[in-house]
């Protein structure tokens, strides 16, 4: 939000530096993000000055173009000017930018600085201006002439009266629904100066004791059918207009902040809203059919065309200001409509003020992605107890500006009028939140300078009311921090002591669990991805299949329509990023993240933290070792997805394998019917719809599983075995539905404590020497013993155990 400081000395008589305002600003919790001095008129048009057109005849070499003279105020001397102009003449008072001077047209960021040059061979020593050539308009048309009676050499600074301002850039936060305005920060500021520095004079308001009905002749019957939505609704005619430019005060106080002028009208309403921090709308008196307001939401589906030309689909929950007939004028505190705004042919007009809820507006316009100033201030908490003052000092500018009669008493839907909330704080508490103890009269002058009056007082507590205009300040806490708000922070002592509580950790921490893991991936080549919370709906319609939609959680994105769902997996953010690394030319893609997903079932949206892992192409990057070459391949991603359980300490989990449509092949961890990971190849058809090259490898681990899986294991550390190890290998030829896993599993049975490792180094496949339907391991077992040197005998004792067993529960054949 902007603040001028020229505004704000129109409400409180100060003298301090534009420095001190900024730091006090700070200290109120209005932090000043930026403070820059400006002009009213970008520029501050330096360096132009009112010139007399002494001579003017065409241009020798282009047909409309005119050569001028033009006398400047310097000592008779004239300038050779090329004009483009057809307007120009001579005799004329014209405003001249001379050499050198920075102008900045209507709309430019960047100036443009006039030099010495010709034009069509002709020498030209300046220019003659056009209203939207010096920032003061849109006129193109021809350049501005002035009185012939206008001083020549009369600077154009004095002219316009440009003038120095002070401008604050300010973070507002959400909950300071009071300083939305110029009149909300003046009386922050002055509550400051009187707690603190004996300010004593009051914070002026303009009077409005001078509005009155001229007449009745028109009236406007108001219907307000959605009171939950509109609190309050207020509004009055004004009869016989003339819309035409401001007058420079007003101009002046709306560029300083940043707001471009546009006609009387218009700019009163917007000076209202920032002086006041009240949104009003002006309607066209032509445009309401029947003499009637109805403020209602229209049905769901209908159609409205906004002041932007744009044709808008309303929810249903728009709240609509209608005319007699029903038809939208305006989207009530967010929007005009593109008919029954203020036009240059407008003679009458409505003038509408009110209190819209701030749940339906700010609705509306996220919905409709209209971020407009009055519906910042709505969807912040507007005061309804200040509408009817706005109206009427409002309706006294329209008066004074347009020449205009108020036509009609003001009317005012007020059904439940909002009071000040009352707030009972306890003296011991304003001692325990600030820290400091304040002495009491000191917290009730305070309490005056913020403009909350004390309803009751005894020993312990006392109660205020709060105004309307701070929405926020509900609580005994939120009358607290206003108190120390004006009272100052730096006047709270450092404690010399410092107190903390324990913080008990919980076990296993799940932060140090995913560093763990974050390590181990980044160690192994991968590189950790983050990809945003959101997707499209149309991947789970034509891409994935398996989710049904009622389990999707559809959000109402109006910055990307296209994301409208939060993700509810892991595998399309993966793959988008492949997609985009793959267009780049990267290959060998080895990636993990971890982040949520989120599905509605049952009790409502289910939130769950996972692990992902994706592959494609090369297993290792490019080298000149031969062994080391290759494409990562689904045994690449199994013996990641194993030494991630690892890492976690996880064993004693079951291995199957499964088949959906997201997977061509794969394989699951669980623990029963409670899945800790699954992993496997991508279905080519998902690629190929994702526009992929290659086999893609992806593992989903259910990370909130693994956490609590991994609280309940423990990791056992062992003394290095002292004695030898002795190794026997076997070459088992069994049915090609046997799994290794089997092999283990007997294995581990059999051999017990003896039998440290397993490992499977060959698989040999050939229907004529095996048989059909035929495989052989070729697998290896490790022996030791902790206690002795394993013998010849000992082991070969097992080695003939594990062949029976082999042979009796898998059907194996031991090639010899």
């Amino acid at each position: 939000m902007t603040i001028s400081l020229n505004w704000l000395k129109d409400y409180i008589d100060i003298n301090l530096s534009p420095e001190e305002v900024a730091d006090i600003l700070t200290g109120l919790g209005l932090e000043v993000e930026g403070m820059e001095k400006v002009e009213t008129i970008k520029g501050g048009l330096e360096g132009v000055v009112v010139g007399h057109v002494v001579e003017c005849g065409p241009h020798p070499n282009a047909d409309k173009l005119s050569l001028t003279k033009v006398d400047v105020g310097n000592g008779g001397e004239l300038l050779s000017i090329v004009c483009g102009a057809p307007n120009v003449a001579q005799g004329q008072k014209v405003m001249v930018a001379q050499v050198g001077t920075a102008l900045y047209p209507l709309g430019s960021e960047e100036p443009l600085t006039l030099k010495r040059t010709k034009i069509r061979g002709e020498l030209s020593e300046g220019m003659i201006c056009a209203a939207d050539e010096l920032g003061l308009g849109e006129d193109h048309s021809g350049i501005i002439v002035l009185p012939g009676d206008t001083p020549i050499g009369t600077l154009a600074k004095a002219y316009y009266k440009v003038e120095s301002d002070y401008v604050y850039e300010i973070g507002l936060t959400p909950n300071r629904s009071d300083a939305t305005n110029h009149l909300g920060v003046a009386k922050d500021l002055a509550a400051y100066l009187r707690a603190n520095h004996g300010y004593t004079k009051p914070v002026s308001l303009p009077s409005v004791e001078r509005f009155k009905a001229d007449n009745h002749s028109l009236p406007v019957d108001v219907v307000v059918e959605t009171p939950e939505a509109c609190p309050r609704y207020a509004g009055v005619t004004i009869k016989g207009i003339k819309i035409g430019e401001s007058p420079d005060w007003l101009k002046n106080r709306l560029r300083s902040i940043g707001q471009r002028p546009i006609n009387n009208m218009v700019d009163i309403t917007n000076f209202i809203l920032h002086e006041l921090g009240q949104p009003l709308h002006a309607f066209d008196m032509s445009e309401i059919s029947g003499r009637k307001v109805i403020v209602q939401a229209l049905p769901k589906g209908s159609k409205f065309t906004t002041l932007d030309e744009v044709e808008r689909e309303l929810t249903g929950a728009d709240l609509m200001i209608c005319n007699g007939g029903g038809e939208g004028m305006c989207i009530g505190g967010v929007f005009g409509g593109v008919h029954s705004g203020v036009k240059d042919t407008t003679t009458d007009i409505f003038l509408e003020a009110a209190h819209f809820s701030p749940t339906w507006i700010r609705r509306t316009s996220m919905h409709h992605n209209l971020r407009t100033d009055a519906a910042k201030v709505f969807e912040k908490g507007s005061d309804p107890n200040i509408v009817i003052y706005a109206l009427k000092r409002a309706a006294l500018l329209m008066k004074e500006l347009g020449g205009g009669e108020i036509a009609s008493e003001i009317v005012d839907i007020y059904p439940n009028p909002v009071k000040p909330a009352e707030v009972t704080i306890n003296y011991k508490h304003v001692e325990r939140l600030i820290g400091v103890s304040i002495p009491r009269p000191e917290i009730h002058n305070i309490l005056d300078a913020l403009e909350m009056e004390v309803l009751s007082e005894n020993e312990a507590s006392l109660t205020v009311a709060v105004p309307t205009n701070k929405a926020d300040v509900t609580r005994e806490a939120d009358v607290i921090e206003e108190i120390l708000r004006i009272y100052g922070y730096d006047k709270v002592p450092i404690p010399e002591q410092v107190k903390t509580s324990i913080n008990i950790t919980p076990q296993p921490d799940p932060n140090e669990l995913r560093k763990t893991i974050g390590d181990y991936l980044a160690a192994n080549g991968f590189h950790e991805m983050m990809a945003l919370s959101l997707s499209q709906s149309r991947y789970y319609k034509s891409v994935i299949s398996g989710t049904a939609d009622e389990e999707l959680v559809y959000i109402n994105n109006t910055s990307n329509v296209q994301l409208d769902i939060m993700r509810p997996d892991m595998l399309i953010s993966g793959l988008e990023a492949l997609v985009h690394n793959q267009n780049r030319q990267q290959t060998g893609l080895k990636l993990f993240e971890f982040g949520r997903i989120y599905r509605f079932g049952e009790g409502g949206i289910l939130e769950q933290q996972r692990l992902s892992l994706f592959l494609l192409g090369e297993r290792w990057p490019e080298t000149w070792l031969g062994n080391r070459k290759g494409q990562a391949d689904y045994y690449t991603l199994k013996g990641v997805a194993e030494n991630v359980m690892k890492r976690l300490g996880l064993a004693g989990y079951q291995e199957s394998a499964f088949h959906s449509d997201t997977f061509a092949f794969g394989m699951q961890f669980h623990r029963g019917p409670s899945v800790l990971a699954q992993f496997g190849k991508v279905a080519p058809r998902i690629c190929k719809e994702m526009g992929l090259r290659g086999e893609v490898y992806y593992a989903d681990f259910n990370w909130d599983a693994l956490v609590k899986a991994a609280g309940k294991s423990s990791v056992r550390f062992e003394e290095l075995n002292k004695f030898p190890t002795v190794r026997r290998d076997l070459a088992l030829i069994i049915e090609n539905s046997v799994k290794f896993s089997d092999i283990v599993a007997i294995a581990r049975k059999v051999g017990k404590k003896l039998i440290r490792d397993i490992n499977l180094f060959d698989v040999y496949e050939n229907e004529a020497q095996l048989g059909q339907g035929k495989k052989s391991y070729a697998v290896s077992f490790l022996f030791e013993d902790p206690a002795k040197t394993l013998s010849d005998k000992d082991v070969d004792k097992v080695v003939q155990q594990l062949i029976s067993e082999y042979e009796a529960q898998l059907g194996a054949s031991i090639r010899r």
